[in-house]
């Protein structure tokens, strides 16, 4: 989904947002420095698969995912990190690895970090690593309805 189609789809759903063009970067690190956005702002998308099924964890950039955190939240046999060739081909039109969190429209299920509720806004890649969208969290929540569950651990 390039930004173009992103900015379309929000806009028919007469949703508010901001774009936030920033120099390439590809860390959520670089892109939350990049962007001059806090890393707890900024929602990075992890690909993982759920018993063999394709998923995207989103949350924050300051935190990781705790796989057992994970397996435990979802009641899961298995939970594992996604490889690039795993999940390359289901986002034809986005830049590998920028996906955002509209899981909803590549029919793949989104679970959030139940930090991300508390916030206000959710920010995250648009489809490139070179801009951002932020925009209402309850906005983002009533689009792509979010199963909500602890996904992380501090980074440290």
């Amino acid at each position: 989904m390039p930004v173009r189609t992103l900015k379309r789809f929000l806009d028919d759903h007469k949703i508010k947002y901001v774009t936030i063009k920033h120099s390439p970067a590809f860390t959520a690190k670089e892109i939350a420095a990049s962007a001059h956005v806090a890393g707890k702002d900024l929602a990075k998308t992890v690909m993982i698969r759920v018993d063999g099924k394709m998923a995207m964890a989103v949350l924050p950039s300051t935190l990781k995912l705790d796989f057992h955190v994970v397996r435990e939240a979802l009641s899961a046999k298995d939970v594992e990190l996604a490889t690039e060739l795993d999940f390359k081909s289901l986002f034809p039109d986005c830049d590998v690895g920028a996906m955002p969190p509209f899981g909803n429209l590549y029919d793949m299920e989104v679970f959030v970090d139940e930090t991300l509720t508390e916030d206000e806004e959710i920010a995250f890649n648009a489809g490139t690593h070179t801009e951002l969208v932020k925009l209402s969290y309850r906005d983002f929540e009533r689009l792509v309805k979010p199963t909500v569950v602890r996904l992380a651990a501090l980074v440290g």
